[in-house]
């Protein structure tokens, strides 16, 4: 991909004294180093929010580039993962065969505060660069490796992606329907381990500034999820595995999607018994059903999800969504339609941000952050390598061999 100038890859042209670069001295992390040998989504999504925060992120990305830029072409001609992950970071590309460019990471490691690496296992120790070793000659470094399976244990060495965990964790065994297990629609596990690595940075570096020192980090994507499927497991060792059931609750009733009138897929979900009174006596319009022992608490109604499914969907069937969405608001009842992406597109609650890419602006969710500084721009691939080349050639430390 060509390097771009300036005017292409902002809406107005950058100026030092912007908000953007204003904004960026006062952020959390401002002042950091970052460096991160990353691919694809868990890792990059960590440092995305390390460079959101203010940190100085520099990524290293091999000559033919992260594979995640070829992943698609659908954001302007970029890959939508990429633009995603990988906004306010620096680009270098290196070649860690070549010896020069060994020289230049380790020199850029030497100053790091930061350093973020997926590379799949043993690939580390192969250039050189053990976080052993490292730990060692930068006790302040806190080092943070993402794999799939962690360091130790039967799976240590295997590769292992997003889908692959989603299967081998049986978070693919209690999604989708009855007839089979399904992935989740968008990489869960990768987004999981990436913001486990986010926490567990943020905690080294509060620890670091009472301690003065770094920390090495190992988050496997097997263990992030692994945390996520704790109520399942609980219920399968206590005699109750859930099962699927597609957009329903297994543990809750009624909690599930049902159709109005005039066919609007509309899901409600019913925390506590009150609640269900509250929904039988003034949405379904059955006082005697609101006082029924056999659909009184969760665990009967449950038991008879069926027939509490079917009182609720004959009660919705009978009348238009808009009237009983009215309805729903008035009694309190928790309750969202069934979105498809046309209708997420133009939700009255999606926040949008514009960033900066190679092929122009961009607009795309917000993340959750509580400030609202601009976020910076997504690098085209190489874009900062000679510009880092000089920064650090004075600090030249030579190749960890």
């Amino acid at each position: 991909m060509r390097a771009t100038k300036d005017t292409e890859r902002f809406p107005v042209p950058p100026d030092r004294n912007s908000l953007y670069f204003r904004s960026v001295m006062t952020l959390p992390l401002s002042g950091l180093l970052v460096v991160s040998l990353e691919q694809a989504v868990a890792a990059p999504l960590c440092s995305c929010r390390l460079a959101d925060a203010g940190a100085r992120v520099i990524k290293i990305e091999r000559p033919e580039g992260d594979f995640a830029r070829h992943y698609d072409d659908l954001a302007h001609g970029e890959s939508a993962y990429f633009v995603w992950l990988n906004r306010g970071k620096e680009s270098v590309v290196l070649d860690l065969t070549a010896a020069r460019d060994k020289a230049l990471l380790a020199t850029m490691l030497a100053r790091a505060d930061v350093f973020v690496q997926n590379l799949k296992p043993g690939s580390l120790e192969k250039l050189g660069f053990s976080r052993e070793r490292l730990r060692r000659e930068h006790p302040r470094l806190i080092t943070c490796s993402i794999t799939g399976y962690g360091d130790s244990g039967p799976y240590a060495q295997r590769k292992a992606y997003d889908l692959l965990i989603q299967a081998e964790s049986g978070l693919s065994s209690l999604t989708g329907g009855p007839d089979a297990p399904a992935r989740v629609g968008v990489s869960v596990v990768d987004i999981a381990a990436g913001l486990a690595a986010y926490e567990a940075i943020l905690e080294a570096l509060i620890a670091r500034s009472q301690s003065g020192q770094g920390a090495d980090l190992p988050i496997s994507l097997f263990d992030a999820v692994a945390e996520w499927m704790t109520v399942p497991l609980i219920q399968h060792e206590g005699g109750r595995t859930p099962q699927r059931i597609g957009l329903a609750h297994p543990s809750i009733s009624p909690y599930g999607v049902f159709k109005s009138k005039d066919g609007i897929d509309i899901l409600i979900s019913i925390q506590s018994d009150r609640e269900w009174r509250i929904l039988a006596e003034q949405v379904l319009g059955d006082a005697a059903l609101a006082a029924d022992p056999l659909f009184a608490t969760n665990v009967e109604r449950v038991k008879r999800r069926d027939e509490t499914d079917a009182r609720v969907a004959g009660a919705f069937g009978a009348r238009d969504a808009e009237p009983l969405l009215d309805q729903l608001a008035a009694a309190q009842i928790a309750f969202a339609r069934v979105s498809d992406l046309a209708r997420f597109a133009r939700h009255p609650h999606l926040r949008r941000i514009t960033v900066g890419s190679p092929s122009g602006p961009l607009s795309y969710p917000a993340s959750p952050r509580w400030h609202e500084a601009p976020y910076g721009p997504v690098p085209a691939l190489g874009e900062h390598t000679e510009q880092v080349r000089r920064e650090f050639a004075k600090e030249h430390v030579g190749s960890i061999e």
